[in-house]
């Protein structure tokens, strides 16, 4: 195997984590969705996300790296945001179904 076969390999194995890694977020931002539509509190929390960037930035040792981490935090960030907003928007249509519509 030579070294790109390896570094793909590598890279492989990265991804199968990050997939895992990702559905276990996921879950539990359908906890926190599920927190913040029992509390009335907004998606979006911009001290939060201040909080998880830094903390985590912090564990990247490879300086050059940082910004891309950064970059992908602020992504993941997004996305988390999107899925608690789909939760949402899907839970408010069941409020609404026809049953419940008054009819004329």
């Amino acid at each position: 195997m030579n070294k790109l076969e390896q570094a793909r390999q590598t890279i492989n194995v990265c991804d199968e984590n990050i997939a895992q890694h990702f559905e276990q977020r996921m879950h539990a931002v359908e906890d926190v969705v599920a927190f913040k539509m029992e509390n009335n509190l907004p998606v979006f929390d911009g001290d939060r996300e201040k909080e998880v960037i830094e903390k985590n930035l912090a564990k990247i040792k490879d300086e050059k790296l940082k910004p891309y981490y950064r970059e992908m935090l602020v992504q993941m960030m997004r996305i988390s945001k999107e899925y608690q907003q789909d939760i949402i928007n899907s839970s408010n249509c069941k409020k609404q179904a026809p049953d419940s519509v008054p009819r004329r």
